[in-house]
């Protein structure tokens, strides 16, 4: 495995260990272990936390994680922090004969790792509160916070249905023509989303060769393996030196299928899960957009609602009306929410414009160090391969005049 690790929003760094003089807080996801049986089996993670940091209890820490504990960080900061994006999780598998494969469990842990290093590296996201708990809090503690809802997760199963049929209601009115949709229009923003789309649509069909790449050196391989074993039983069958030309090509195909199966394992770990990662990034943008939209509506449609109330209000002071006093509560109230909404949109847009270009910056070196890997494990495959077959050639040479 590489030594290397990415962080931020994905940038590699390396050592582990910064100076001590310096503020540092490094997490290592390891160990991996199966707990229980059947339905009820889960994986753990050890994690390691080494930090200079005053607020944190002693130099280094180790707790016991599961997938679960990653996922509440996860939606606790996306619920917390507005307009950052969010480092995104590895997906959980639901095939159950993937879900303990050796394979799998590596390439999760190696992607939790990133994660929560992600987040350990953001000069906004290290400060949280429950980055600290996740980091420190004891197993018992940990499972108390994970269960204490929050947001939407208060809602009961019916209040979710019910929203999920307002919000179709409202799709509705909008593709008929009844409500006409409230969007955020800007250059700088349409250029930013399709930025993300188009980057979105070309990552995945990157990742998707990449993945065919994997299985075609998986399955050549696999081939060549098998071809070996046939060749060498050919060259039992004669006693001479073409059956031994013959053993030698097939132990030499055993041997190339062994580097094809490791450079499989290398493109996977080092490019295709790199790309996959960062598609997974561009979505987590994606649902950091659709916040921005909700705050812009919600902005617009109190804009609308005081705008109203003002109206009502001056009709109460001519008439001199008795609901004038109430009515001036009202519009102080309103109009103080609709600072804080307009404040909460403008911190949203400004830490939007900064995430985009530490975003793109990292993006840059990570995507530079995977296409460097894939090409540098391309050229020792090739260069390994084009050895052993060339060491072939004399003996083979000898045999077909």
């Amino acid at each position: 495995m590489n030594t290397m690790q990415r962080s931020g929003s994905g940038s590699l760094q390396s050592p582990r260990s910064p100076s001590s003089q310096a503020p540092f807080l490094s997490v290592s996801v390891t160990d991996p272990a199966k707990m229980g049986n059947g339905v009820q089996a889960y994986i753990s993670y050890k994690v390691i936390t080494k930090t200079n940091l005053a607020e944190y209890q002693g130099n280094e820490k180790i707790v016991i994680r599961r997938y679960s504990d990653f996922v509440w960080l996860h939606d606790r900061l996306f619920e917390k922090y507005k307009g950052i994006f969010i480092p995104p999780l590895p997906e959980k598998s639901t095939v159950e004969k993937f879900r303990f494969s050796a394979e799998f469990i590596e390439m999760r842990r190696q992607a939790l790792d990133v994660f929560v290093n992600r987040i350990a590296s953001h000069h906004e996201l290290r400060q949280s509160d429950d980055l600290r708990i996740f980091l420190q809090a004891d197993e018992q503690t940990m499972d108390r916070a994970r269960f204490q809802e929050t947001g939407i997760f208060k809602k009961k199963p019916a209040d979710l249905i019910q929203i999920f049929k307002d919000v179709q209601s409202k799709v509705s009115d909008v593709v008929l023509g009844k409500e006409k949709p409230v969007e955020e229009s800007t250059p700088e923003y349409e250029k930013m989303k399709n930025y993300i789309f188009e980057l979105e649509e070309h990552l995945a069909e990157a990742q998707k060769h990449a993945y065919r790449l994997v299985k075609r050196h998986r399955e050549l391989g696999e081939s060549l393996s098998e071809f070996g074993k046939a060749v060498k039983l050919l060259g039992t069958c004669d006693d001479d030196a073409l059956g031994k030309a013959f053993s030698e090509l097939g132990a030499k195909s055993e041997i190339i299928s062994i580097k094809l199966q490791k450079e499989a394992h290398h493109l996977l770990m080092n490019f295709e899960e790199p790309l996959k990662d960062y598609v997974r990034a561009v979505q987590s943008i994606k649902a950091t957009i659709a916040e921005r939209a909700t705050a812009f509506k919600k902005q617009c449609e109190l804009a609308e609602t005081i705008k109203f109330k003002e109206i009502d209000l001056n009709k109460y002071k001519l008439t001199r009306s008795e609901k004038l006093a109430e009515a001036e509560r009202e519009y102080e109230m309103l109009k103080a929410e609709g600072e804080e909404t307009s404040r909460r949109f403008d911190t949203i847009v400004r830490l939007m414009n900064e995430e985009i270009v530490r975003f793109q910056e990292q993006k840059t070196s990570d995507m530079g160090l995977a296409f460097h890997e894939f090409a540098k494990g391309q050229a020792r495959l090739s260069n390994g391969i084009a050895d052993a077959w060339r060491s072939l050639l004399p003996k083979l040479e000898a045999h077909s005049s």
